[in-house]
């Protein structure tokens, strides 16, 4: 297992990608600070995780994307052998499915690798001192991104329409029950239809029930 570094010990580092080129600007970005010291290399997950076990590093740079199998699937491997141990995943593919399988697989950090590298190392130092606290750059947007309700989000009164749709009654039974005159009624309607991308009162509440913004009715008891 490994352990933390202290104060005055120089931070070893990983680093697992497939592209010469990449783990080279590496290399260099991570010797040009004094706190790291790259202890080995890998272009595989398979000999990523191996090296892990036998360098015992304080942080792995992970790829997502690998030959011979899933960054994340390595991430898991390595999280699973040692809580203390930082991980950061580096991807091109730096969208939300991403990112939360980075978190979900036990990563330290997520960065995209059209950050500079500068931010890998800020990242590592991060994984280093905090191994269990997820952090990436587009985190908090993220959040919002994945907590944001789906489809289309009505109004009280277009929830009332709805409704209303849904029990047969006719523009002019709305217009009735709402108080409201059959032209408000139309837009309305018009509105709602919009909204749910229908073009006419069937196709609204089939949408209306895939979304979940209407119940299915009750099967009819014999």
């Amino acid at each position: 297992m490994t352990t933390s570094p202290t104060p005055t010990s120089r931070t070893k580092v990983l680093l697992v990608d497939d592209h010469d080129l990449i783990r080279k600007g590496l290399r260099h970005a991570f010797e040009r600070d004094r706190q790291f010291e790259v202890v080995g290399e890998a272009a595989t997950a398979a000999e990523g995780v191996r090296q892990a076990g036998a360098l015992q590093p304080d942080v792995v740079i992970m790829d997502l994307r690998l030959p011979d199998g899933s960054g994340l699937e390595a991430t898991r491997a390595l999280r699973k052998s040692s809580s203390t141990m930082g991980i950061v995943v580096l991807t091109m593919y730096a969208g939300d499915d991403q990112l939360f399988g980075a978190l979900e697989a036990g990563a330290s950090a997520f960065v995209p690798k059209t950050a500079p590298a500068d931010e890998v190392v800020a990242a590592a130092r991060h994984a280093a001192s905090s191994p269990s606290a997820f952090t990436a750059a587009d985190l908090a947007e993220a959040m919002k991104r994945r907590l944001a309700p789906s489809g289309p989000q009505l109004s009280p009164r277009e929830g009332q329409v709805l409704r209303l749709l849904a029990d047969g009654m006719s523009v002019a039974g709305i217009a009735k029950q709402l108080f409201v005159s059959e032209s408000t009624a139309k837009t309305h309607i018009s509105k709602l239809y919009e909204k749910l991308g229908a073009a006419n009162r069937a196709q609204a509440l089939m949408t209306a029930l895939r979304l979940g913004l209407l119940e299915a009715p009750d099967a009819p008891k014999f």
